[in-house]
């Protein structure tokens, strides 16, 4: 093998697709996934430029490992997001990535550019794409899939195709989804229904690559987080959210919810009818039936889609989730769309019949933002949470919302905000937080804040471990930059989001040894090539949201964040803004950057990003001095 040394450029405005080499710089020093896509969006992209317009770029990214990496392979989808207008990555696993991984070959990624007048879809296999005409426009995430059974489906459901800021980019039939930020809506503006993988899945190039990747698979499940992993995965995130008093209830008004019992991980395993991959140590997620199919909840279902509506009733939860995947829509985003709606309802700010609690006026909401009607089955089978008859007025929640309500929320609670006067809903960066309240944990607070796709907890989760000790700024601050950069290289490499948070240190020194060894290409070699690697990638990242005109303005928190919560173990809990500020520039010296929030000159030159840097991006000015 040679290694992954090209990518495939799909041109939809010209019907090509092409093979190009990537430059030997650019895949030493960013690997592939996050890195590498945050290189050609950085190069390729004017300032300003539209993310629903043909020259944004959607490039779906593999790394120089995968298909040798322990846990599930994943993909990230890397593009200019349209609700934020900044970098986006998202990121899926599944058999999906396996196939991609396989049929891409020698190749790093498939780079998306233009857009086609015609639905098409992209076909992959031996290292080279064709464009096809999609017959599939007008179906949902199942049925996509389902028109392509012996091949593995990235696809788009309603929601993408009619341009719902966060709509989501769905593998394995829904199972999966590159979900925050709104990929789903690239690829719908661009007339891309679906990404085929026909090829086999990737396997590790070598006996030792093997080896490397047995050993550590057998370690992992051994692990707290392996065990972890296999007893509940992110299904006990709502559990372990309300006991600490951060579980962000019925539109952020509460800190606690008190159906969390009847929608924690003991009713998943109870509803579960198996597990995703029950012959694996770690077995992946839980399997549930509902009336529209199967779906695999994942923890942010239950916290935003039942703590958050206060809906407190398993299978409604799980059908809602499952509802959110067939139409090829965020769950986060979509929650607190509807959460927004039931509190502007309540103050009389919009006219309709949502409340909290209430399930088929959710369902009805969501699908209304991701433009199906309320009562039509064209695009998912009936169930018990849908209503009969859509003559009936009962039928329809929304019957009598004006529709420049959702037309606006399609674009993102923030916007809905601005122009309907209801706020309550937090977001940073555009972007609605997911349901870990911040405000129990200042850390957590941090970690949104200075996130590059915007109010993400996946960048860093301090939480978890801030609300076990007195902890201080200084404690804060280490674990969210250690976090921010240990996941940028992670995502470069395109790890599994668990088993590969040691692949910054000698683990991941000796995967990639082994891959030079196999196919003569250079790779960093050691633990503090790879940190700095990480800390490149996160603050190449930094510079692409600067040349948009993102500095410490756009890592403010919203104002809902400084009133106290209500209720619980943090009851009073707020942040202070004044400490906050404080703690920001913290974060910005300990990171080589100026109290704009920008990268300085010389952080630039030690990180060698100083001739990578554009003259249209601002640099910051230096702390005068420690103390300042």
């Amino acid at each position: 093998m040679t290694g992954r040394t090209h990518v495939l450029r799909a041109d939809l405005s010209a019907g090509t697709v092409e093979r190009e080499r990537v430059p030997e710089r650019w895949r030493r020093r960013y690997l592939g996934g996050k890195g590498l896509g945050a290189r050609y969006l950085y190069s390729e992209l004017d300032p300003d430029a539209d993310p629903l317009g043909a020259a944004n770029v959607l490039a779906f990214c593999v790394g120089p490992l995968s298909g040798s990496l322990p846990g599930e392979t994943r993909y990230a989808a890397v593009t200019k997001s349209p609700l934020t207008g900044l970098f986006l990555d998202s990121y899926a696993g599944g058999t999906f990535p396996e196939r991609l991984a396989g049929s891409l070959e020698d190749c790093l990624a498939l780079l998306v550019t233009g857009a086609s007048d015609e639905p098409v879809r992209i076909e992959l296999e031996n290292g080279e794409g064709r464009i096809r005409p999609s017959a599939e426009w007008g179906a949902d995430t199942v049925d996509a899939a389902a028109a392509h059974p012996d091949s593995a489906v990235a696809c788009i459901g309603p929601a993408g195709e009619a341009e719902v800021r966060y709509a989501t980019i769905a593998s394995d039939a829904g199972e999966h989804h590159a979900g925050r930020g709104g990929a789903g809506a690239v690829m719908g503006a661009k007339g891309l229904k679906a990404v085929i993988a026909r090829g086999d899945p990737a396997k590790p190039p070598s006996d030792e690559l093997a080896r490397l990747r047995e050993e550590y698979a057998e370690r992992y499940a051994d692990a707290d987080t392996g065990r972890w992993q296999a007893a509940g995965e992110t299904l006990e995130s709502i559990d372990f959210a309300d006991e600490v008093g951060a579980l962000a209830t019925e539109g952020w008004r509460k800190g606690t919810f008190e159906g969390t019992d009847a929608v924690g991980i003991d009713a998943a395993r109870e509803a579960s009818v198996g597990r995703e991959n029950p012959d694996d140590p770690v077995p992946g997620g839980f399997r549930i039936e509902t009336d529209d199919g199967e779906t695999v909840p994942r923890g942010a279902t239950q916290m935003t889609l039942g703590a958050g509506l206060g809906v407190d009733d398993f299978d409604a939860v799980a059908a809602l989730g499952g509802c959110c995947d067939r139409l090829g829509i965020d769950v986060i985003s979509a929650g607190n769309a509807v959460a927004w709606l039931a509190r502007a309802s309540e103050r009389g700010a919009v006219d309709a019949a949502i409340e909290f609690g209430d399930p088929e006026a959710a369902r009805a909401v969501i699908r209304r933002l991701a433009g199906v009607s309320a009562t039509d089955s064209a695009s998912e089978p009936a169930d018990d949470i849908a209503t009969d008859s859509a003559s009936d007025s009962a039928a329809d929640p929304v019957e009598n919302l004006d529709p420049a309500v959702i037309e606006t929320l399609r674009l993102g609670v923030e916007a809905a905000a601005d122009r309907f006067g209801v706020d309550g809903i937090p977001t940073v960066k555009s972007m609605e937080l997911p349901a870990y309240d911040p405000r129990a944990a200042v850390g957590m607070a941090l970690a949104y804040a200075t996130s590059d796709r915007g109010g993400c907890h996946r960048r860093a989760r301090p939480i978890e471990r801030e609300v076990f000790g007195a902890w201080s700024d200084a404690d804060r601050i280490e674990a969210v930059i250690a976090a921010q950069n240990a996941r940028s290289l992670s995502w470069s490499l395109v790890a599994d989001d668990f088993a590969g948070e040691t692949l910054r240190g000698e683990d991941g020194v000796a995967f990639l040894r082994a891959l030079s060894n196999a196919t003569g290409l250079a790779y960093p070699t050691t633990a503090a090539e790879l940190d700095e690697t990480g800390e490149r990638i996160w603050t190449l990242v930094r510079l692409f949201n600067a040349r948009e005109g993102a500095d410490r303005a756009a890592d403010a928190l919203p104002d809902v964040l400084t009133e106290p919560i209500a209720d619980g173990p943090a009851a009073g809990s707020r942040i202070d803004p004044d400490e906050f500020a404080a703690l920001l520039d913290g974060y910005y010296r300990a990171r080589g950057w100026g109290r704009d929030g920008l990268p300085t000159r010389e952080t630039l030159d030690r990180l060698g990003l100083a001739d990578v840097r554009d003259p249209d991006t601002p640099v910051g000015t230096p702390f005068a001095n420690a103390s300042e």
